[in-house]
């Protein structure tokens, strides 16, 4: 079952909403960047606040956000040519295309592909894809997942398919094939040096942001798409992680930990996007969808539910964010009250919009809303303003958009929580 979008809050948690998105539209221009060098990714940059400022304009349309949202991605592409940047989904030039590509239709006007403006990054991408192995990462940000990402959003156009059918083949190559399935090996050399100190011979990583769930995502996007080739590895690649699910009454109320290797012991995880069981139920409820697999959707739904039940005080959440704060699980368990039309998502959903609120602080970082993380070094965390999408106030605007407004949140294709899909 799917319901129609429309509006989850209500009443007094309506309004407060509301003012905060305002609050939110005023203050992110007066942080961005005028100097040299802004940056015109999708992550912290330019990119991220034109997704806002679009989604704000489609819900009551504001010319002045549209038109908003329209500098600001003028510059993220002239910036574009001025900064090199790696063809990555979220701080590389990847992003900025997929947002380009995403406001066709929304932001500008549809003018068919003969004045194509991110034409050329679907060859400046095929160029590398078509090196085997792959040398980078695999992952949603920094890796092939994301580039797939941005393929999915290119379909029909058969580019696209390409692309798509390059990323098959480069994951395909690299993957793990085992009688549990197909996963992929992060080697030690490649986690950073904090997470070294916790897995110093590598690991299995379970989390959407760099992990599996996003994989299995985009997989079926492809399959969805056609490409019958990447059948065999998205159901290999499923069974293998669900296969690493836990009982949640003996693992700290989990299903999922961080990360998987068959010497370490699992442990836990907090409630999040980026590691934790909302953000795979999400990922494997998108990929059910797309390839039609009611076993993988009653999975993900029991996994959502046992974290929708899950008491806050174990959540792990310190700030509003979409990465791994209040407004993330907000959003997520709205995407999948309105995938399933399951009432329990729904109220876990206004209980996280209830706490993103209660973050927000007045005269405080941007509208109200300050970031919780990484100020310095890896060990070194504090409270900082950031305008971003992914950890800070512009995700928080959007997240809270999607909740007030009939208008689908679409944008979180990009966290690998919907899919694209195109009828053939």
């Amino acid at each position: 079952m799917s319901t129609e979008w429309k509006p989850l809050l209500q009443g007094d948690l309506a309004e407060q909403a509301r003012q905060a998105v305002q609050e939110i539209a005023s203050a992110l221009p007066a942080s961005s960047p005028t100097g040299e060098g802004p940056s015109s990714s999708l992550a912290g940059g330019l990119t991220g606040e034109a997704l806002f400022y679009t989604y704000l304009a489609l819900d009551n349309g504001d010319e002045a956000a549209a038109e908003r949202a329209a500098q600001l991605v003028e510059r993220a592409a002239e910036t574009l040519a001025v900064q090199p940047l790696p063809p990555n989904l979220y701080t590389g030039f990847a992003g900025v295309a997929w947002a380009m590509e995403h406001l066709r239709g929304r932001l500008f006007e549809e003018d068919g592909d003969e004045d194509d403006p991110v034409q050329e990054i679907d060859e400046a991408l095929a160029i590398p894809l078509q090196r085997s192995p792959w040398p980078g990462d695999y992952d949603l940000i920094t890796g092939l997942v994301g580039i797939a990402v941005y393929a999915l959003e290119r379909l029909p156009r058969p580019a696209a398919v390409s692309l798509l059918s390059l990323i098959v083949d480069r994951l395909s190559e690299r993957a793990d094939i085992s009688e549990e399935g197909a996963a992929w090996f992060t080697r030690p050399e490649e986690l950073p040096e904090w997470q070294r100190e916790f897995h110093p011979r590598g690991s299995y990583n379970l989390g959407v942001a760099h992990g599996l769930p996003a994989v299995v995502a985009v997989l079926a996007g492809a399959v969805a798409a056609g490409l019958e080739k990447a059948r065999p590895l998205l159901h290999d690649s499923t069974r293998f992680l669900l296969a690493r699910r836990m009982d949640p009454q003996s693992s700290g109320g989990s299903c999922f930990s961080t990360s998987y290797a068959p010497w370490e012991a699992s442990t836990g995880s907090r409630l999040a996007w980026c590691y934790g069981d909302p953000g795979v139920a999400a990922a494997l409820l998108a990929a059910a969808r797309a390839a039609g697999e009611p076993e993988w959707e009653n999975a993900a739904v029991e996994i959502a539910l046992s974290a929708a039940e899950r008491p806050e005080p174990s959540s792990g959440i310190r700030d509003a964010g979409l990465c791994h704060g209040a407004a993330g699980l907000g959003h997520l368990f709205n995407r999948m009250y309105h995938t399933t039309g399951e009432k329990k998502f729904a109220g876990a959903a206004r209980f996280w919009f209830e706490r993103t609120l209660a973050f927000k602080e007045a005269g405080q970082g941007i509208g109200g809303f300050r970031t919780w993380g990484v100020i310095g070094g890896p060990n070194d965390l504090g409270w900082r303003d950031d305008a971003g999408f992914l950890e800070g106030t512009a995700g928080v605007g959007l997240a809270l958009l999607g909740a007030l407004s009939n208008v689908e949140p679409a944008w979180d294709r990009v966290l690998a929580i919907s899919v694209r899909t195109v009828d053939r």
